[in-house]
């Protein structure tokens, strides 16, 4: 029997090694193409290769699939596939499976011929039952091994045919997939796995007694399928940047390592540099020539690249910077998601260096943010931060192909002649702004400096010269600010509560904002695309409800705990932002747990604030 169901989140999750992560992206590319929504977050363990059969290891996939589209990574999992107990307990440990959760656990370990494991296999398994989940052994390892000698090279794909039996999925979709996941390898590699994926469906057909279906409409437009960083590399390639520098960096570097693949066919650049600050320093200098150029990071690589963005400030050459945050400080959490950037992004450089500070919204907008970015900095002669985070950069989500358009590409470099008497830094007395200068202008030679300067470019101390410079710097981001249009609320424009967020966390707050409006709740929200400048009309939004609190994934104090109150408290990054600039009493929840803040969570908190309003009132 087949059940209909509108949704179902569903993980893999195993040793470090055994392909979990693969399984799982497979399996939620052949539900994307059969025209369901889709959205993925990859279990990273913090080592890079832990201990086998360790509850800190698990490594896999969660996939959430949706009749329609899926906007993050849902709350907790409806059925796992686990290939030892113990990777298992580490997520049961973390609350992220549901009451009764269905499991498909690896059988092999009940009758292994240590003891200990043998035990602890057979102790965790009472325990599940005990604790009310639905534990269904597989002999997974005996399976394959009647197609592969080796079957830790083969469980993900017989679990991604059981998983394609389990929710109606087409066989031969699936074999399409497997074709695409092992395309560069031997044909035999890809014979042998379609083999594994047939066998593993045929195992689920006449052994599980439960199926699914998740209605799904293809869509009449093109979509593709990709994650974060994938979509941050196309979208550089969309803008016209030609040019990208940095140095590998968790989790940024899969974005350069998709760069690499595919950059030298349109006559792009990626230059992998010997530290983080000559990463900066090459794409200032590849702007400096004419290029608009791009370096991506995360946490730490930020932070060396400070001083080298001061330069690009003060001399006023345009740069991307794109920052894939993730958790900190120090080495904090390499794999772990986290928002904790953003007051570095927009004052972490020495002396007032202002800057353009973007966050991304989603998959999609990882795209479209980089064309925008370029045009920025282009524009305005100035650097463009990009915020994004692990979140983003890992997770899968199905989206409309974009349409190139000529307007996305730079227009050509301007090296006419330059007006004789034309002095380099000749800012615009209300927009702060001035011609770019390039190398090789006819009548344009002059000196770039990271010292204070005059507007001929020249080395000057002085008070007034120093004022002037950082008031014209300081007008581009008011420039920019009256072209920026007021993001729209999400729900009606008055109410009892209005959510406010940046990045990542867009679609879990606005599912938590759905359902809470569904039971008849007051509550709104905003979500912010430029931080800084922050566009106009955003005073107004907040004027119109009684309360508001921002949805961060960076750390707040909880007025909980003992020792805090009005006088210490430390806010979120956004709530101190929206405070300081609105003078308004903004309320903030935050959660920094190194995984995506889930709807359930959002709800709650919106509700605890809702009953204390109640109870103040």
């Amino acid at each position: 029997m087949i059940t209909t169901i509108s949704e179902h989140i569903v993980e893999i999750i195993s040793d470090s090694g055994e392909g979990a992560q693969r399984c799982g992206q497979a399996f939620a590319a052949i539900a994307a193409k059969s025209g369901n929504g889709i959205w993925t977050v990859e279990i990273i363990p913090a080592e890079i290769q832990p201990p086998a059969r360790s509850i800190a290891g698990a490594s896999g996939n969660r996939v959430r699939l949706g009749s329609g589209p899926v906007t993050n990574g849902g709350d907790e999992v409806d059925l796992v596939v686990a290939f030892n107990e113990q990777v298992l307990l580490g997520r049961v440990r973390a609350g992220e499976l549901k009451e009764g959760c269905t499991i498909l656990l690896e059988s092999m370990w009940r009758e292994h011929r240590d003891p200990a494991i043998a035990s602890a296999y057979l102790k965790a398994y009472e325990g599940l039952v005990a604790d009310g989940y639905r534990v269904i052994e597989i002999p997974m390892e005996r399976e394959c091994r009647q197609l592969v000698s080796d079957p830790r090279k083969g469980k993900n794909m017989f679990v991604l045919g059981m998983l394609c039996s389990i929710y109606s999925l087409e066989l031969g979709l699936a074999r399409e997939q497997v074709a695409i996941t092992f395309g560069k390898k031997d044909e035999k590699v890809v014979a042998a796995n379609i083999q594994l994926l047939e066998a593993g469906s045929a195992w689920a057909d006449t052994n599980l007694d439960f199926r699914y279906r998740i209605p799904a409409v293809r869509s009449t437009e093109t979509q593709v399928v990709m994650n974060g960083n994938s979509a941050l590399a196309l979208g550089i390639l969309a803008s016209g940047m030609e040019i990208c520098a940095m140095y590998p960096i968790t989790p940024a570097t899969s974005a350069s390592h998709y760069l690499s693949e595919i950059f030298e066919r349109v006559g792009g650049v990626v230059h992998q540099a010997e530290d983080e600050i000559a990463a900066c320093t090459f794409a200032i200098g590849a702007s400096y020539a004419g290029k608009c150029a791009v370096t991506i990071t995360s946490g730490p690589g930020f932070s060396l690249k400070q001083e080298a963005i001061g330069l690009a400030v003060m001399a006023e050459i345009p740069l991307v910077v794109v920052d894939v945050q993730r958790g900190g400080p120090s080495t904090g959490q390499p794999t772990k998601a986290e928002q904790g950037d953003l007051l570095a992004a927009m004052f972490g450089s020495h002396g007032d260096a202002p800057k353009v500070v973007l966050a991304v919204e989603g998959i999609e907008d990882c795209f479209y943010a980089m064309i925008t970015a370029r045009k920025v900095a282009e524009t305005f002669n100035t650097v463009v931060v990009v915020l994004s985070d692990a979140n983003l950069a890992t997770a899968q989500q199905p989206f409309r192909r974009p349409t190139f358009s000529e307007e996305w590409l730079a227009p050509p470099v301007d090296q006419s002649a330059v007006v004789p008497g034309a002095k380099p830094y000749d800012w615009d007395a209300t927009t702060g702004l001035v011609r770019r200068s390039i190398p090789g202008q006819p009548h344009g030679m002059h000196t770039v400096t990271g010292l204070a300067h005059d507007r001929d470019s020249h080395v000057a101390y002085d008070s007034q010269t120093n004022e002037e410079g950082l008031r014209h710097r300081s007008l581009k981001l008011a420039a920019l600010q009256r072209t920026l249009r007021c993001p729209p609320v999400f729900g009606e424009p008055e109410g009892d509560l209005l959510l406010i967020g940046w990045g990542s966390t867009k679609g879990a707050i606005e599912e938590a904002v759905a359902q809470l409006r569904s039971d008849g709740r007051r509550v709104s929200s905003l979500h912010l695309r430029f931080i800084q400048p922050m566009p106009s009309g955003v005073s107004e939004i907040l004027r119109g409800f009684k309360r508001i609190m921002t949805i961060e994934s960076n750390w707040s104090d909880s007025v909980d705990d003992a020792l805090i109150d009005a006088d210490n408290r430390r806010y979120s990054a956004l709530a101190m932002l929206l405070r300081s600039r609105f003078l308004v009493d903004i309320e903030c929840w935050t959660e920094v747990r190194g995984q995506p803040i889930k709807p359930r969570s959002i709800r709650a908190a919106a509700l605890a604030t809702l009953e204390r309003e109640l109870v103040l009132a």
